[in-house]
């Protein structure tokens, strides 16, 4: 019996792969996003990644995919089941604001807009979270009209704060700081 044996070596899953290629892009940009980059950070071969995917391409593709259903599955079902659409707006606001990972990763996204593969990931992202607060300010009591202008006017402010911040860099605020700038939000977007 050999006592001394190697560690055995964990191979890594997909998932591994695209969360990784998303925490790049969050950091670096979707340009950053290659293959060996990837490979010497989760310290292995490139045969581990074509082990999973064909090309670069199709990385990028899954960690889009995983990305878009993370918004969907983790943030807005948990909001929906929220009765009271007066609370229902709120709690969105406070969940969403501290998501900060989310938020680099889609500042990444806005500035490669002219990117072929995130495009339609962005336009089926913004559609879905434009329609969920479309919705949710209807049910909070506005008319049709008002409660696209509101959710229009919400999405704006979250993509611009996003600009400010990673895209354009303005002097970052602190917690507190922050967390009032979320109770401002709730208190301008939100009808009484």
């Amino acid at each position: 019996m050999n006592v001394i044996s190697k560690p055995e070596r964990t191979r890594l899953s997909a998932e591994d792969w695209e969360l990784a290629a998303l925490r790049l892009i969050a950091e670096h940009g979707v340009g950053a996003l290659a293959v060996e980059a990837l490979a010497r950070q989760l310290s292995v071969t490139k045969g581990s990644f074509y082990w999973h995917f064909r090309t670069r391409e199709a990385l990028l593709n899954a960690a889009l995919e995983r990305w878009e259903l993370y918004g969907e599955r983790e943030i807005i079902s948990q909001i929906e089941q929220i009765a009271d659409p007066r609370k229902r707006l709120p709690e969105l606001f406070r969940r969403v604001a501290h998501e900060l990972q989310a938020h680099r990763i889609y500042a990444a996204l806005l500035k490669a807009l002219d990117h072929p593969q995130v495009v339609p990931v962005m336009a089926r992202v913004s559609q879905r979270r434009m329609e969920f607060l479309t919705t949710a300010y209807r049910e909070a009591g506005l008319t049709p009209p008002q409660a696209l202008n509101r959710a229009r006017l919400t999405y704006a402010a979250y993509v611009g704060f996003l600009q400010l911040n990673f895209t354009l860099g303005l002097p970052r605020i602190n917690h507190e700081e922050f967390d009032a700038y979320v109770e401002h939000m709730i208190a301008t977007l939100i009808p009484a």
